[in-house]
């Protein structure tokens, strides 16, 4: 993950939400050393969209000029490797506007400038057809499904920006989401940084209570604590997961406690002694060590006088 990139892709305007939900895991992929190369299924499972509907927001990426695909090929055994991703702020970026195809598939040929020499995988190029694909009604000229070769549409029951806000309510309680931005330092009226909008943030958050157990106060409290050693607001809910592992840690280990405690009670949950005769009786009619001089003549006279004990025990114990 780059913070960069992320930062990079929160920046960008213009676009549908769900384009910039890609563009901005694509981003989060992104490794500052290697480059970003996750596959379709991954990045697909992310987006929590479809493999077509991913292929067609990333088509509009590059359209836009931010993205660019690279198909590649392992040489040794010809199989197709996952594609390259390269992001518009890394250097040696160039567009190419080739048409999607059966050779090309989807993504462009042309070999990045900041690929290693000798590298295990190579750029597949526009004469090396991928797995031989065969067009089709169904794929057309792309080797993955068309999602328009339904003629059927149906109307859309919502406007897709509105069906993302209703999701993101979904996930945690929105006057809570609030309450904790409030805590954080951030203005009610006032601008809200890329990181704490849409459902990403609010996702982390509701980890925070699936995960660690920390209820909707707990987390509150965490937070607002965390103002005491950083004033400013923390670039997103990432920046506070250590506060909050440790609110979960010291919840623990109050629980553990509480437990001890309950299996040990303490002196004062002693029962009192409120009836001698009956508390001496008990020893008495018990096998327990009993010293001849603990009961008293007047003690002795009060447990038999009460048919507490009777005299072959008394005897039998050493109590004349």
């Amino acid at each position: 993950m780059s913070h960069a990139a992320t930062n990079w892709a929160i920046q960008q305007r213009g676009l549908k939400p769900t384009t910039k939900i890609v563009l901005w895991h694509l981003c989060d992929r992104f490794n500052p050393d290697f480059g970003c190369f996750p596959s379709q299924e991954q990045l697909a499972h992310d987006c929590e969209i479809s493999r077509s509907t991913l292929n067609d927001h990333l088509t509009l990426l590059e359209s836009a000029g931010l993205i660019r695909r690279v198909q590649r090929l392992n040489p040794g055994t010809k199989r197709q490797m996952p594609t390259r991703y390269i992001l518009a702020f890394e250097p040696g970026f160039t567009q190419d506007r080739a048409v999607p195809g059966p050779k090309t598939g989807h993504g462009f040929q042309a070999t990045h400038t900041g690929e290693a020499k000798g590298s295990e995988i190579t750029a597949i190029s526009e004469d090396k057809p991928v797995d031989n694909p065969h067009p089709c009604p169904e794929n057309a000229d792309s080797r993955v499904r068309n999602p328009d070769s339904n003629l059927v549409r149906e109307p859309v029951s919502k406007p897709v920006k509105e069906e993302e806000d209703a999701q993101a309510r979904e996930i945690v309680d929105e006057e809570f989401f609030g309450s904790l931005l409030s805590a954080l330092g951030f203005a009610h009226d006032g601008p809200l940084p890329g990181w704490w909008q849409g459902w990403p943030p609010r996702e982390h958050v509701r980890r925070w209570q699936t995960d660690l157990g920390l209820t909707d106060a707990e987390i509150l409290e965490a937070a607002e604590a965390s103002r005491q050693e950083h004033p400013e607001p923390p670039d997103g809910p990432k920046a506070l997961d250590r506060i909050m592992q440790r609110a979960a840690q010291r919840k623990a280990d109050e629980k553990s406690r509480g437990r001890r405690k309950a299996r040990k009670p303490s002196k004062s949950e002693n029962r009192p002694i409120t009836d001698l005769p009956v508390f001496y009786a008990e020893m008495v009619n018990s096998d327990r060590y009993l010293p001849v001089s603990a009961i008293s003549n007047s003690m002795r006279d009060a447990m038999l006088a009460r048919g507490l004990v009777t005299v072959e025990r008394l005897r039998e114990r050493g109590i004349r």
